[in-house]
């Protein structure tokens, strides 16, 4: 948005406060980028546990039910015993997967930059 833009495209349901809002938490970007960059677009909720170090399992329930409900990912139940769910990008999701992977990318390339940031509180970082 450039300035001088109207109104409407300030207001609350605009869509950079959307694509914010889809990514508030950092797990909906690392799940779409671990299922995307490291399973083919599929996996199970063990497999995403273990691929992604530092989130518990309640977390990444409450995360893959969110992006279901967005429609970011599918759920797919094999007639197994016991019953296997699989997570699978949805078209949506695939198209989200690109501007993250841009972000990754560019974090990637700007290490050192990152480095110089001060430590937020909430940070894991040392």
């Amino acid at each position: 948005m450039q300035p001088g833009t109207p109104d409407a495209e300030w207001r609350e349901d605009c869509a950079p406060r959307r694509v914010l809002e889809l990514f508030a938490t950092k797990w909906t970007s690392m799940v779409l980028h671990t299922l995307h960059a490291r399973h083919a677009g599929a996996a199970r909720a063990g497999v995403l546990l273990r691929s992604l170090p530092g989130i518990s399992k309640k977390m990444l329930t409450q995360t893959l039910r969110e992006m279901e409900e967005s429609g970011l990912v599918t759920r797919h139940v094999k007639a197994t015993i016991p019953p296997a769910v699989e997570y699978r990008l949805s078209d949506l999701g695939q198209r989200f997967v690109e501007p993250v992977e841009m972000l990754y990318a560019w974090g990637r390339a700007n290490a050192d930059a990152l480095d110089r940031l001060a430590v937020r509180p909430t940070s894991r970082r040392v």
